[in-house]
């Protein structure tokens, strides 16, 4: 990093002893973002770029206040984002027009300059440690000394927000700007966009999207149950549902990205879409069918966007008489020892949008016209006209990238009923076997594991019963090669399927028969349709010439067609 955080010489360009000479942009004002965490410099990106969009008039430098324990990931966020950085030091050099921040903790240099607050949640709903004294403060709300200069203008998004404020802080009297929630606008802008950003983040569809949000500290989701994101995707059908995690940046910065990944292992083995810890939460909130959160805001923004919530933890460090606080008492609490599957499903099911409208009401009032009242606040301050004539509208967010999340060994349940004209149903729950409890056959109902040949756990390999190759295969003969040499390489598999064509699937048997099975629906990979042959195989039933309904839990219904071709080659005797 080029930046050196204590020292070095005043910033000449854009900023300094006579920037003009080596300017190319002749700017009339100066606007400083103090950045001083990961999660108070995320919400000042998310806002400028529509405040100041096309205004060369306005010279944006951000200063780095190394104070925070919160600060790593600052400097490498500001970097990414191609901003100019200077270190806090040298910000006594320059006279900025305005200061803005959405942290309330950064020591304000002196001048004369005015500094805007802008909030990095929603309200002032969490009690949080203090850095400068031994007990705990309100996040958000800005000390006394800052009020004290008379140049602080902190920007709330309810007007209850300003009363909870003044009664604990009265030298904020006179010191408030009703702007709304810039962030809540574009969640709430996006929501058509639902579906779209579900599949770019992987989901299928008739999937559904379990999104689970933890704030930070010992209260909150993970604070609690660090092992809940695992015991989810072990209860829920790895067909039916994704399930992705949104962890607040302070957990990233304070632990670091291996010890997130080094606690969530089993669950990332077991697909969890861990959420970038800048911007993609928002995609994926959207996107969510169903939120499993705690006291942060991330929780409540679902709740106001209708999403159904379960409450998985809920910390004593909540205020009270807040937004949170309501959807503390509204929301239903996850038992956590009992069926996560039923309560997901009966939250979705059970749910009615408007349940938490009330809720939403008392965090947010003037939705859709924050980046507009912010604008001209910011404006106001610099002592500049607004640029332009149309007011800025909440935008929608972008596509969000797909999450690398790749499961490679499934515990598979299968059942075998028969229908109407004789045609069996075969219904299939896969789990990861990454998470999934050891669990015993049913008296109906049979168990098998299944493991992508990409497997790296060979203990996994050596005791599956169907092996796949889920990359397709370039032709019948290099597919009937490679069932011939997998089931060659583990003498106790039962099964080895793969796919030489769309929707056409070859199965090898240890006894060396194959089955080709073909589907005419959406694309599915090899692990369904071997477990059609190998439920049809434990059930006795016929494997040649038949069509066999695949139900794939609740998620749809597929007809599959079976029929034998010749032995595998070189491996078993035709008589046998």
């Amino acid at each position: 990093m080029a930046v050196n955080a204590s020292v070095g010489p005043p910033l000449r360009v854009p900023v300094g002893h006579d920037p003009q000479r080596w300017s190319t942009f002749h700017s009339e004002k100066t606007l400083v973002v103090a950045a001083r965490t990961v999660t108070s410099t995320v919400r000042v990106l998310e806002s400028l770029p529509a405040l100041l969009r096309n205004d060369s008039r306005v010279t944006v430098v951000f200063a780095y206040d190394p104070t925070s324990a919160f600060n790593d990931g600052v400097l490498d966020l500001l970097s990414d984002a191609g901003c100019r950085i200077m270190p806090w030091s040298q910000l006594s050099t320059i006279t900025p027009d305005l200061i803005v921040t959405a942290s309330e903790n950064v020591d304000v240099p002196e001048g004369d300059c005015p500094v805007l607050v802008l909030p990095h949640g929603i309200g002032f709903q969490k009690r949080v440690p203090d850095s400068r004294a031994s007990g705990t403060r309100l996040s958000g709300a800005v000390p006394d000394s800052v009020l004290e200069t008379g140049r602080a203008w902190i920007a709330v998004s309810h007007p209850d927000q300003e009363e909870q404020l003044l009664a604990a802080y009265p030298k904020a009297d006179g010191r408030t700007l009703l702007i709304g929630d810039p962030c809540f606008d574009e969640l709430s802008a996006s929501l058509p966009d639902a579906a779209s950003f579900k599949r770019s983040l992987g989901v299928a569809d008739g999937q559904r999207l379990v999104v689970l949000s933890s704030t930070w500290g010992p209260t909150s989701l993970l604070g609690r149950d660090p092992e809940l994101p695992a015991r989810v995707l072990a209860e829920l059908p790895c067909d039916e549902y994704r399930v992705a995690a949104v962890v607040h940046p302070n957990v990233w910065s304070a632990h670091g990205s291996w010890q997130i990944r080094s606690v969530l292992a089993g669950a990332l083995e077991a697909g969890l879409l861990l959420m970038p810890t800048v911007h993609a939460w928002r995609s994926a909130l959207v996107a969510a069918d169903t939120v499993i959160g705690d006291h942060g805001s991330v929780t409540l923004y679902g709740a106001a966007l209708g999403k159904p919530v379960l409450l998985a933890a809920f910390g004593d460090d909540a205020v009270q008489g807040t937004a949170i606080a309501r959807l503390g008492r509204a929301a239903p609490r996850l038992d956590l020892r009992g069926d996560l599957h039923r309560q997901v499903d009966s939250a979705i099911a059970d749910h009615v949008p408007e349940r938490y409208a009330e809720i939403s009401q008392a965090a947010f009032v003037r939705t859709g016209q924050a980046s507009a009242r912010l604008r001209t606040a910011v404006y106001r301050l610099l002592e500049l006209p607004e640029f332009g004539s149309a007011p800025p509208r909440a935008r929608t967010l972008p596509r969000p990238a797909t999450p690398t999340a790749t499961v490679t060994s499934w515990t598979v349940e299968s059942t075998a009923t028969p229908g109407e004209g004789g045609q069996w149903t075969v219904a299939v729950r896969r789990r990861p076997a990454a998470v999934a409890d050891a669990r015993g056959e049913g008296p109906d109902a049979y168990l098998h594991l299944a493991c992508d040949e990409e497997e790296q756990d060979h203990q996994l390999t050596e005791s599956a019963s169907v092996l796949l190759c889920r990359s397709p295969a370039p032709t019948t003969v290099s597919a009937l090669r490679w069932i011939r040499n997998t089931l060659s390489r583990f003498p106790g598999c039962r099964l080895a399927a793969t796919a030489p064509g769309r929707g056409c699937f070859l199965v090898g048997l240890d006894d060396g028969r194959i089955v080709e099975a073909t589907i005419t629906g959406p694309a599915v990979d090899p692990g369904l349709p071997a477990a059609v042959v190998y439920t049809c195989l434990r059930a006795g039933l016929p494997l040649d010439d038949v069509f066999v309904t695949l139900r794939i839990g609740g998620v749809r219904e597929e007809d599959i067609g079976l029929r034998l071709r010749n032995f595998l080659p070189d491996t078993a005797d035709p008589q046998r």
